[in-house]
Parts: structure tokens; C-alpha cells; sequence
């Protein structure tokens, strides 16, 4: 692989990976309410889902999932619908402050939950299907290894992907000193419930165009 093609490569990714998104929000939240470990919890989880989307991708498996409108919109859906919940069970959460060992007792909980979560809304984005199959014919090579390139790339995207989640994490767990006044649970819910449903509403009007 020549390194301008990963230049290139590591560019697009980049971009990709800095913008906000429901998982990234996700991760954000969890840091802010649960602590920074939760976060990272959410993030692998996250994190997992988009690396098997991008194998698939990859391997073109991803083309025929892509091309089928039925499966499309089973995915498309159901991300949409799991947003909306998280959206609503932000928005009728009976929190009305949270205390400074609030997050330090919930850290310990099935970190396998979290991991669910973020591997529920990682996956939840058929458009990320799209991305990465429209993505990668620009920069494989027919001339080099599909292995080797497979490796390069996919690492490159776990590590840029993975640091932006984990900044997010790192940024909601240092603000969540905020949270301790009183009432500002109440209102921090709200705002985040509102944005989960706002992701899931648009989610749900995705095409494949």
C-alpha cells in the first residue's frame, strides 16, 4: 500500500470518526451520569459494532446487505426505535440531582450492559453500511494483499474511532461535577432525551440514496 493512499485513507477516517453521533453522544452521557469507566464500557461496545460493519464491508457482504431494502430498514428501524427508548427513559428518569458517589457505586455494574448499549446504537446506522462499501474501492489495491490492506485499514479506524470515543467519555466525565446542583439532573435528561429522540427520528427517515 502506497503511504499517500493511506494519507488519504486516514484523512477520510478521520473526519468520519471526529463527528458527533449518537454513539458518541451515548458515550458522553454514560460518562456524565455513570463515570469515565462506563464511558469506555459503551465505547468498546460502540466500537465492536462498527468494526464488524466495516469487515463486512470490506469482505462485500456488505454490497448485498446494502442492496437489500428489506434489510435496510429491519436496521434502520430498529436503531431508530432503541434511540427513541433511550430518549424517553431519559426524559421520564425521576432524577432530580445526582449525588458525587453516584457514579463511582454504578461503575461496577454489568459492564457487559454498557457494552449492549453502545453495540446496539453502533450497529443501529445502516448508512455506515453504505459508507464504508462505497469507501473502500476508492483505496484497495488490486495489486497488494487484501489481507494485509484489510489489517491496515481496519487498525487505523479502531484506533481513530476509539480515542474520539473515549475523549467524548473523558469530556462527560470531567463535566459531571456540573450535574451535582440540584435540579440539573432534571434538565441534563431532558436535553439528552431530546437529542436521542431527534437522532432516532432522523435515523428512521434514512434512505439508501
Amino acid at each position: 500500500m502506497l503511504l499517500e493512499t493511506w494519507i488519504l485513507y486516514f484523512v477520510a477516517i478521520f473526519i468520519l470518526t471526529a463527528s458527533p453521533g449518537p454513539s458518541s453522544l451515548l458515550c458522553m452521557t454514560k460518562a456524565v451520569t455513570q463515570g469515565f469507566r462506563v464511558g469506555l464500557y459503551t465505547a468498546l461496545g460502540s466500537l465492536s459494532a462498527i468494526t464488524i460493519i466495516l469487515t463486512l464491508s470490506f469482505t462485500g457482504l456488505g454490497l448485498i446487505i446494502a442492496s437489500s431494502e428489506l434489510v435496510f430498514n429491519i436496521v434502520k428501524y430498529i436503531g431508530a426505535a432503541y434511540l427513541v427508548y433511550l430518549g424517553l427513559r431519559a426524559i421520564f428518569s425521576q432524577h432530580q440531582d445526582y449525588q458525587l458517589h453516584h457514579g463511582q457505586t454504578d461503575q461496577g455494574l454489568s459492564p457487559i450492559k454498557h457494552f449492549v448499549s453502545g453495540f446496539i446504537v453502533g450497529s443501529s446506522n445502516p448508512k455506515a453500511i453504505l459508507f464504508f462499501t462505497a469507501l473502500f474501492p476508492q483505496f484497495i489495491s488490486p495489486e497488494h494483499s487484501f489481507l494485509a490492506q484489510y489489517l491496515i485499514f481496519t487498525s487505523t479506524f479502531v484506533v481513530m474511532e476509539f480515542s474520539w470515543l473515549a475523549m467524548y467519555a473523558y469530556l462527560g466525565a470531567k463535566s459531571s461535577s456540573w450535574l451535582f446542583a440540584k435540579g440539573r439532573a432534571k434538565l441534563f435528561n431532558r436535553i439528552t432525551g431530546g437529542v436521542f429522540i431527534g437522532a432516532g427520528g432522523i435515523l428512521s427517515t434514512a434512505t439508501k440514496a
